[in-house]
């Protein structure tokens, strides 16, 4: 499959994936990249105009961010049956079985660097959910969410080149603060739940750094699928110990199959395929889209009603990230 580097560059994927992070996080970087990166890369070179590969990427993190939403809303409806810890080890164990059988990941031929990249990325995506789960066990969907996003909005603030990023941001995040400020279920959230989203929301930050090198360094999809390993054994034992036999009940299972499919499979495929077409800044304010999506799932599928005032936050999101998008067209 084809990819699209970014404005024009000529570099592939990793040198657009490097050009969006902190210095300081490049510098870290592996130098093993130079190998694993040219040979892997070079397949990846453009092979569509600027403005289709940016808009084909907006698209794939709006479907993936659809589909996470509506997903964790279900996996909402598991929790009585097998908890948070346990509905996230059969939500990503699952996917991870399913990427690993689809993609059948190559294993041989890279680099130590290349593997603590993979490493890196299952580690963030595992604590990425994990976190999530135990926050939506205790505030409400919504409210999670919205303060989960802070993760990628600072990551635009701290990445970004062009003053206006900065001011489409901030725009943003006042939406976000007015949707989580605003309308019942709301206010008044329990504290340990807010630490937990907002721990979930630098892990979602991580995430969207380590995808970019790990898209860089694996063709295909195969750094994603070995990364969703690494998160599967970080969370099993956590579900194991925390749900028993519950979780291979057959209606847990077949619940647990689908949350997989829509919470993991399809999101972070849209998601890795994206970060190779856009710039981490602007896939960063598109994820801002988050709490409006989730509050429409909560509102579908929780009952969780939405007030004047969050209708509004989610007008103020969807300016920013259409103002974002543009910007990056020009």
């Amino acid at each position: 499959m084809t990819s699209t580097p970014v404005h024009g560059s000529t570099a592939g994927p990793a040198a657009s994936a490097a050009a969006t992070v902190p210095a300081s996080a490049a510098s870290a970087a592996p130098a093993s990249a130079s190998a694993s990166a040219s040979t892997e890369a070079a397949p990846l070179v453009q092979r569509h105009a600027p403005g289709r590969g940016t808009l084909g990427g907006v698209g794939l993190v709006l479907a993936g961010a659809v589909s996470v939403q509506f997903g964790s809303a279900f996996a909402a409806l598991l929790f009585p049956r097998a908890g948070a810890f346990g509905t996230v080890a059969l939500r990503v164990t699952l996917a991870a079985v399913l990427l690993l059988v689809v993609v059948r990941p190559r294993l041989r031929g890279y680099s130590r660097g290349d593997w603590a990249v993979a490493c890196g990325y299952g580690l963030a995506l595992g604590g990425m959910n994990i976190l999530f789960y135990q926050a939506l066990d205790r505030i409400p969907l919504g409210a999670a969410v919205t303060i989960e996003v802070l993760g990628p909005l600072l990551l635009s603030v701290v990445v970004s080149r062009r003053p206006a990023s900065l001011l489409w941001a901030a725009l943003a995040l006042a939406g976000v603060y007015l949707l989580g400020s605003g309308g019942d279920g709301f206010g008044e959230l329990d504290l340990v739940g807010v630490a937990f989203a907002l721990a979930a929301g630098a892990m979602w930050a991580a995430y969207i750094v380590q995808g970019g090198r790990a898209g860089a360094r694996f063709p295909r999809l195969d750094g994603l699928a070995i990364a969703m390993a690494v998160a599967a054994l970080v969370s099993l034992p956590l579900g194991i110990g925390s749900a028993g036999a519950a979780l291979l009940e057959p209606g847990v299972l077949v619940l647990g199959l689908a949350i997989a499919v829509m919470s993991s499979g399809v999101p972070y495929t849209l998601e890795l395929l994206a970060l190779r077409r856009l710039p981490a800044a602007t896939f960063a304010v598109l994820a801002s889209l988050s709490p409006a999506l989730a509050a429409l799932a909560g509102y579908l599928i929780l009952d969780q009603g939405l007030s004047l005032t969050q209708c509004a936050a989610i007008a103020l999101v969807v300016t920013a990230s259409v103002g974002a998008v543009r910007m990056t067209k020009r």
